[in-house]
């Protein structure tokens, strides 16, 4: 017999060994409002078909989990590509990225997708919702895998196994249809409680239960122009043939690392140079720069600079720290500390009267704050602009129109700034933006601030937080949208995380996440950094950058 030690109770129960996840859920009765959808497995996330033949800690995680709504989002995909496959047997589809609270898909059937077509899908997605049928989980020597979806017509899946060297490899199989996924999915498809799918664009957005009441769906919001950037993005791919990380590995081993990473690198100096450009043109004064933690934002403005500069114009940059309110008037936060990310933590009538006397061509004394004392003070710099000055101001709060109210919006000009990772996995596989500014975040934070892997981890779900609430609901406000990921910043990211992933303890709540990571970096191939220019957004993470942080 073995022993099973649930976190969730902290009860311990002896079972025979080979028993399954949901045989011991089921064997515990805990209840959980939602279901099991996973569970973490001495801190390793697995479905429920899981077998377990030694002693193990095991907790059991809801749709209302991070891990858990990465199942259930991921087996809705696999309801979604078998509905299409009953209906449109030679069609295709491909899952594109996150958008809108949901997820935009492109269905290829050689022509324009109709609202008939949608709710065709969505009828079909039902009756194998109601169906309740198994999903099996297959683990098989990967040239086996291989072979079967070479037979599936899949060579995104195919040149992904082939590329990674593993000797096994899994795959899920639902009612005769086969699918490749990175991660664990439900057992069967009646545990899917809540889904809506709809036509967006020239796609469909697959809609998905909110993750704090998993009873109603995400609102729908409009994001319309970070789906341009997505779009042009991968077309840009398309056209280079490395749509998927399988292509991006191939052209690797065949020596083109480094034509890669020069037209990555070309593409986005071109962009920041038509925003200069841009900026010169509408003879904007004021350039107001926001974005998520860890999306190079800091890099970004100097290179802008530096094209602005080309344009004949003096950037000046200014920063919304200096205009912190004093420490006794910060906000405080529900758990009663003090709230620096709030907006309200700027002095909102004094930053807006220096810019408005700057603006006049007034001079003003600048301000510095102190972070050990708290306060705000005057300093000796003084500042005074022209027609050709450019104030350049980067902060979470940037593109939020309560930051800079009183300013005409002639004078402004707005740029969010996001890694919006467009390579994706597989045809069914995207990869999350988030996890590649996490990935950011470790190296930097572990490099440049002496905190851990397992210190940022354990913070990331904070600064997640407070993103939702003071950066993404304005990010459609901006003029224009700068995507800062490479096409081949993971396969560089891959040497430097590994090693520090890898000294998160097992015994760690975080170890879960930082293995997840590292497994996913394993299926890019590494190639070094010695061939990214000083100037690269990515120096920013990595170090060796011309410019001072």
């Amino acid at each position: 017999m073995i022993q099973i030690r649930c976190i969730n109770n902290g009860e311990t129960k002896q079972f025979a060994p080979g028993i399954n996840l949901q045989e011991v859920y089921d064997a515990f009765a805990l209840g959980l409002p939602y279901g099991a959808v996973s569970a973490r497995v001495n801190n390793k996330v697995e479905g429920l078909a899981f077998k377990v033949y030694n002693h193990k800690d095991v907790e059991f995680l809801d749709i209302t989990s991070s891990s858990g709504m990465r199942t259930y989002v991921r087996s809705l995909f696999f309801v979604l590509s078998k509905a299409i496959n009953d209906l449109y047997p030679k069609g295709e589809v491909l899952i594109e990225h996150p958008i809108s609270k949901g997820y935009f898909c492109s269905l290829r059937i050689g022509r324009p997708v109709t609202s008939s077509d949608v709710n065709n899908i969505k009828l079909r997605m039902q009756e194998i919702v109601a169906a309740d049928m198994p999903i099996h989980r297959i683990n098989c020597p990967t040239e086996k895998t291989i072979e079967l979806f070479n037979r599936e017509g899949r060579p995104d899946v195919t040149t992904l196994l082939e590329t990674t060297g593993k000797l096994y490899s899994t795959y899920y199989k639902l009612d005769g249809k086969v699918d490749f996924y990175y991660g664990s999915l439900l057992t069967s498809t009646g545990k899917i409680h809540l889904f809506e799918l709809q036509q967006y664009h020239d796609g469909l957005l697959l809609r998905v239960p909110n993750r704090e009441n998993p009873d109603t769906l995400e609102d729908i919001v409009r994001q319309d122009k970070m789906l341009g950037v997505f779009s042009v993005h991968h077309h840009w791919q398309e056209i280079l043939g490395v749509s998927t990380v399988g292509d991006f590995n191939i052209a690797c081993r065949k020596g083109h690392a480094t034509d890669l990473i020069n037209v990555a690198e070309a593409l986005q100096e071109k962009r920041i140079a038509g925003i200069a450009d841009d900026i010169h043109r509408r003879g904007a004064r004021i350039v107001l720069i926001s974005g998520p933690s860890s999306s190079g934002k800091t890099t970004f403005s100097k290179r802008l600079s530096v094209q602005l500069m080309t344009n004949g114009l003096r950037p000046v940059a200014l920063s919304l720290d200096d205009y912190f309110v004093d420490r006794e008037h910060t906000p405080l936060d529900a758990e009663g500390n003090y709230d620096f990310e709030s907006l309200y933590a700027v002095d909102l009538p004094f930053f807006n009267e220096q810019l408005s006397a700057l603006l006049r061509g007034d001079e003003v004394q600048l301000t510095k704050f102190d972070f050990t004392t708290g306060k705000r003070l005057f300093t000796d710099r003084k500042l005074r602009i022209n027609e050709h000055t450019v104030l350049i101001i980067e902060g979470i709060h940037a593109l939020n129109p309560e930051l800079t109210r009183h300013i005409p919006a002639k004078d402004k000009y707005k740029v969010y700034v996001s890694a919006l990772t467009t390579i994706m996995l597989d045809k069914h596989n995207y990869i999350p933006t988030t996890d590649n500014r996490l990935l950011r975040r470790i190296l930097r934070d572990y490099k440049y601030r002496g905190y851990s892997a397992e210190d940022t981890i354990s913070r990331w779900p904070s600064v997640r937080r407070g993103e939702d609430k003071w950066i993404f609901p304005y990010q459609e406000n901006a003029d224009t949208m700068f995507n800062s990921a490479l096409l081949f910043e993971l396969a560089i990211l891959k040497n430097h995380l590994s090693p520090i992933l890898e000294q998160v303890k097992e015994s760690c709540p975080e170890y879960s996440e930082a293995y997840r990571l590292r497994k996913f970096l394993q299926y890019f191939e590494s190639i070094p950094d010695n061939g990214l220019p000083p100037t690269s957004l990515l120096r920013e993470f990595l170090g060796g950058s011309s410019f001072e942080y």
